[in-house]
Order: C-alpha cells, then structure tokens, then sequence
C-alpha cells in the first residue's frame, strides 16, 4: 500500500538496505518517511550503511547524516533501536553485543507481536549461497548494480521533470528477469524453513531488494524491501497486524527540521 501523509505510531518498524554512502540511496524519501512514521521499536535490518561502497570511495552527504539523526534522535525520545547486521555494513559484527548511544547492535533478534507470535528479525545475507561462498562475484555484482542504479537515477530525473513519480528500472528488470524470480523464490523458501527450524512463527528480513509479506508452509516471511529501489517498510500496528509500507511522498526533505538539529557525541560511529 501507499502510506498517507498523516503521522502514524506502529508497535514495530522494520527498515533495511538502506545503503547510506551511495548515491543510489533515496536518502530524501527516508527522512520523510521518518517525519510521519514512528514506533515503539524500530529494527535496522542490515545494510544500513555500504562499507563496500565506501572503501571504494567516500560519498556522504548532509541527507545521509540527516537519517542518522533521524534515527538517533527518535531513540533518545523513548524507541528501542535495534541494528542488525548485513553483509555490506559487516564490520558492525565486531561489535556485537554493543550498545552505541541508543543503538543495540545484534546478530540477530526475537521481535515478539503484539498477538504472541515470535519472528526471527535477520539481515538474510547468511542464507546467500554466493555472499557466503563467493565473495568476489557478489562484489563483482554489486559493481554491475551500482551502474543499473546510475541508469535508475537519470531516468528519475527525467520523470521528475515531466511530474511522475519514482519508478525503478533495476527493481522492474529484476521481477522480468527469470533466473532473478527463482532466486528471490528459493530466498523466501530457505528463510521460512530456518524460521521453522528454529520453532518460532516467522522471519522478517531484507538482502534481496523485494518487500513482501508471504506465508511459507505456515511461516510467515516478511521482507523489509529498500531504500535504493522501491523505498518500503514493514510496520506492525498495535493490532498486530503487519503491512508493507511504500513510501512514495515527495515532501520538502533538504534538510532536518531546526529541532533535529541537536547531535549526540560520538553516536555516527561507524555511520
């Protein structure tokens, strides 16, 4: 669904492939998305931030450190904030277990619903037979995306001249592109069956760009989507009841209100 505009309170928000320290990052959708969402909890699932990307070369704009303000000053009024790990902000793992400011960072978390049901909140990466074991061909893809996103952000520019919205040309070739469906299908299957394996009622994940809410053999399968290409999020309301939020409101994003300007000491870390 299409979010409105007014604010809404969740039980749980779920974010993930952020991937600040990109230009492919929608960071300006994020922030408005921030102004009108909040949550009692909100659960960073994996690549917030792109370390391959910025080992290549460093790009970090004023909007970047405007999520991260959004986020850090959303934790200092009262929400949890919990940091799972991706493969792209993989140093985190050196660090888990700690508290940055108001930031849990954990390998992976047990998010129970308001109706009882337990889900496993993980990156998804593990399960990623080539991240796993063929490092240097998923870099090697992730260099070949970098160019798709490149491509992706020309035609936005063009759409947004003639009034359009946003609309992902990576995220349409990638549902068109039959070898990319199977993968995105056998993902799904594999995170259903470790949710099963491990006797809770589901996972919330993120990894391969595609939000969706899906049940797998009774498991319940959620992923986060991104916010490189379709700019979703899962919410759980206070009903407990999940829905995929997708954000496509174009506010007035430049830069922070004057309110969220204050900055906590040394809580970017490794943002």
């Amino acid at each position: 669904m299409t979010a409105p505009a007014e604010a809404r309170h969740f039980h749980a928000l779920f974010l993930s492939d952020i991937h600040l320290g990109t230009r492919g990052c929608r960071a300006e959708l994020l922030i408005d998305f921030l102004k009108y969402h909040d949550a009692e909890t909100i659960y960073l699932v994996g690549d917030i931030v792109d370390g391959w990307r910025l080992k290549r070369g460093w790009y970090w704009p004023q909007t970047h450190n405007d999520v991260v303000q959004k986020i850090l000053r959303k934790g200092r009024k009262g929400a949890r904030i919990v940091y799972v790990p991706g493969n792209h902000d993989e140093f985190l793992r050196d660090f888990l277990g700690s508290h940055f400011g108001v930031v849990e960072v954990v390998d992976s978390a047990i998010h129970e619903s308001i109706d009882g049901r337990r889900l496993l909140v993980i990156h998804g990466d593990q399960f990623d037979v080539v991240v796993r074991n063929a490092k240097w061909l998923a870099l090697l893809g992730d260099g070949a995306y970098t160019v798709a996103l490149g491509i992706n952000t020309a035609l936005d520019a063009v759409r947004r001249r003639l009034g359009f919205p946003y609309w992902s040309l990576s995220a349409w070739a990638k549902l068109k592109v039959k070898n990319a469906v199977n993968f995105i299908g056998d993902f799904e299957k594999t995170l259903a069956g470790e949710a099963k394996r491990i006797g809770v009622d589901g996972v919330v994940c993120g990894h391969i760009h595609h939000a969706t809410i899906a049940e797998h053999h009774g498991v319940t399968y959620m992923n986060t989507g991104d916010w490189v290409e379709s700019c979703t999020a899962i919410a759980e309301g206070h009903d407990g009841t999940f829905e995929v939020i997708t954000w496509q409101r174009r506010g007035e994003t430049a830069g922070e209100d004057a309110e969220d300007k204050d900055r906590e000491d040394g809580a970017l870390v490794a943002a």
